[in-house]
């Protein structure tokens, strides 16, 4: 188990989750949210192969649709 930061609040989860399972273990959908990942914005496209470590600090923004 790993411990990590998200949102400003301690989490822990399994190692070696890539991004996409881990936002998935939080019960979020990874198309639709985006993702800070230790003071960077992630883009997509690499998300597969990031896996999430220990200590790592993750701010995670649903996109809420709306009109």
């Amino acid at each position: 188990m790993i411990t990590l930061q998200v949102n400003g609040e301690t989490q822990t989860c399994e190692a070696a989750l890539t991004l996409p399972k881990f936002l998935e273990s939080l019960g979020l959908n990874p198309r639709l949210v985006a993702v800070e990942y230790n003071g960077e914005i992630l883009h997509r496209q690499f998300w597969d192969e990031t896996e999430v470590k220990n200590g790592d600090r993750l701010e995670i923004v649903t996109i809420v649709g709306g009109g």
